[in-house]
């Protein structure tokens, strides 16, 4: 076993770095049968374990089945859809056999990208209800996916075992440009809480423009980068867009507060959501309930792209510059990659809510609006 790896027993760290060498780890003796932890499931014997035969002539005495010895996993420190961690994170990993039995050992390993890194032998502990529990704690440093695999021998030659969902270690400190496996999941995560985002792999542009939303709904600082923070508040399932008009059907809201605008289908169910900018504190955004008028597609003399008109000359529409903060003439700036597909989804007569948390804004509209 290599020096480098700290063994566990009775749910100490174990820290597992991705250069351990060590002899391949014998999860079942030979010729050992194993007991599956799904519901249903019964232990097997070994071969040539089987009951006695019974005397010719003698009377049978029914017995009553043994119970069906089960392991079951459950994880903590992991997050998302599918689940994820951080390189370096710590995860838990809780067991529990059932029926307990005295002396019981539990013997969990450990594979990342399918390679086996480790394994630990712990003491499986009784609980007042009949069950036994067990638990390790684990670091990984490497990005890739993790799997363990528990086995509790419940009689000579018989195992129970049962394996974790596999955990995506991720490198949370990925940088624009850089592409795999940990970009994937930083979409994934931003496209489910529904973000306007590729799945390509590739931290581009318009990944950047989706942490910059994220970023807007969650209060962090408004750039386009990743972190551990960011990937944090993603794997605990924060950065939900806080629908107001729920009863308003098939509609558009602008939270000028946030400074992001979402698409709301029937229901209150969230779309897409975007970055954008409205209008500055010498000339702000009107507030209120309003439906798009009038649709122009394609660049105006104005340098507004795609716009959807839903009060005099206030609308929404692309924009070259669209800041982080408050900066047009009232209306909705939004980047220009983006308003083509809110462009082809807004309809005339589409509902636009438009609010301030901070109860700021203007209410009456003072002429024709500018970019």
């Amino acid at each position: 076993m290599s020096t480098n790896e700290r063994r566990a027993v009775n749910g100490k760290l174990v820290s597992v770095p991705v250069a351990l060498t060590m002899a391949a780890f014998a999860l079942l003796p030979a010729g050992a049968a194993v007991a599956s932890s799904s519901p249903g499931a019964t232990t097997t014997p070994a071969p040539g374990a089987g009951s006695p035969t019974p005397t010719p002539g003698a009377p049978v005495t029914p017995q009553p089945a043994p119970p069906a010895e089960r392991v079951k996993l459950k994880m903590s420190g992991v997050g998302g859809k599918p689940l994820f961690a951080g390189v370096g994170a710590k995860l838990v990993i809780y067991g529990r056999i059932t029926p307990y039995q005295v002396g019981q050992r539990a013997t969990i390993a450990f594979y990342l990208r399918r390679r086996q890194i480790g394994s630990e032998l712990l003491r499986v502990a009784p609980r007042t209800d009949g069950s036994g529990s067990f638990q390790v704690r684990l670091a990984i440093h490497a990005a890739g996916p993790l799997t363990a695999v528990a086995a509790v021998h419940v009689a000579p030659g018989v195992v129970a075992s049962a394996h974790t969902p596999v955990v995506q270690y991720v490198h949370t400190g990925i940088t624009p440009g850089t592409s795999g496996g940990s970009v994937r999941v930083l979409q994934s995560e931003l496209n489910r809480m529904h973000y306007a985002v590729p799945l390509s792999g590739v931290f581009d542009e318009a990944t950047e423009r989706a942490l910059i939303a994220f970023r807007k709904v969650t209060g962090m600082g408004r750039e386009g980068l990743a972190g551990t923070e960011l990937f944090r508040k993603l794997a605990h399932g924060e950065g939900a867009f806080p629908v107001r008009y729920r009863h308003d059907g098939r509609h558009v809201e602008a939270n000028l507060t946030k400074q992001v605008l979402a698409e709301i289908e029937p229901g209150g169910k969230v779309r897409d959501i975007y970055t954008m900018s409205s209008g500055k504190p010498s000339t702000p955004t009107v507030v209120g309930r309003f439906s798009v008028y009038m649709k122009t597609l394609g660049v105006n003399a104005k340098g507004m792209v795609d716009s959807n008109y839903f009060i005099r000359g206030y609308a929404i529409h692309g924009y070259a510059e669209v800041p982080t903060y408050a900066a047009s003439h009232g209306c909705l700036r939004v980047p220009i990659p983006n308003a083509p597909a809110i462009y082809s989804w807004v309809r005339l007569g589409t509902p636009v809510d438009v609010y301030d948390q901070g109860g700021g804004g203007s209410t009456h509209p003072r002429g024709n609006a500018g970019p």
